[in-house]
């Protein structure tokens, strides 16, 4: 029988090239670079798409490139392991439909996933993940309660991933702890995780903050308080963000804080 041709090794310039225009297209080339890089770096095959570009707001950085891995990549990894023993179908709490910023949201308020792995002794362990709506869903902007389009599409399916991906993370803790693209794409946080690219020196502040205008603070006051009652954020962690690009008065620091005796009454 005739041997078959090696292949000729492919240029990495020219895997970027293919990467680019078939798997992340409208990706910028040193995102690319990235995904290439990590997969090197973890031997996985890049031709599969196991990791993601996730654009995160990063603080002092503003919206950066950082790949992450799929919840695809988690399932290849349980499953190699030989002990993946199988997933329980979504189970889903109440559907509840409320109004948030003027937008009409039908949403389960949890999702449970079971993972199950058959250990060294023969016996299958269930590893159970419960996650919140509430406490995973992405907004449509940084200063917006409201979902973005995925969350609000596929509030079931979206929630069902994350749910997934916490049961798996469980079960298979050498798969990871990053979480997946799946989790965090559209969301902002102060601190993005750590991308592989070369970090840039911040801009450096101004040395007189403008002050933080009152009909401003009015305005937010109404759309923090839900954010406050679901445990997304505080009014320490609320006046810590505003006071890195405005300066608070007094009054307006006490009127923030007041959020918290708010949503210890309705409690």
């Amino acid at each position: 029988m005739k041997q078959a041709e090696q292949l000729p090794a492919i240029s990495e310039s020219a895997l970027v090239e293919v990467l680019s225009s078939s798997l992340y297209p409208g990706a910028a080339h040193n995102s690319v670079v990235m995904v290439l890089a990590y997969c090197q770096a973890a031997h996985l095959d890049p031709m599969l798409k196991p990791v993601h570009i996730v654009p995160i707001y990063q603080k002092g950085r503003g919206m950066v490139d950082v790949v992450m891995p799929g919840i695809g990549l988690y399932r290849i990894q349980a499953a190699r392991t030989g002990q993946y023993a199988g997933i329980s179908d979504p189970e889903y709490g109440p559907s509840i439909t409320t109004k948030m910023a003027g937008v009409d949201v039908t949403y389960p308020e949890w999702c449970r996933v079971t993972v199950k792995r058959q250990m060294a002794n023969g016996l299958v362990a269930e590893f159970t993940a419960n996650e919140r709506w509430l406490e995973n869903y992405a907004t449509a902007s940084k200063d917006s309660i409201a979902p973005n389009s995925m969350w609000k599409r596929r509030a079931f399916a979206q929630l069902a991933k994350c749910a997934e991906a916490q049961a798996l993370r469980k079960a298979f803790p050498e798969v990871g702890s990053a979480p997946t693209a799946d989790e965090m794409e559209g969301k902002s946080f102060e601190e993005a995780p750590r991308d592989i690219s070369p970090q840039q020196q911040p801009e450096p502040e101004s040395e007189s903050p403008p002050a933080y205008s009152d009909d401003l603070l009015k305005e937010n006051l109404v759309k923090w308080q839900p954010l406050i009652d679901a445990s997304r954020t505080s009014p320490e962690h609320l006046i810590a963000t505003i006071s890195s690009k405005y300066t608070l008065t007094d009054a307006q620091k006490e009127q923030i804080t007041n959020l918290k005796a708010l949503d210890g009454d309705a409690a």
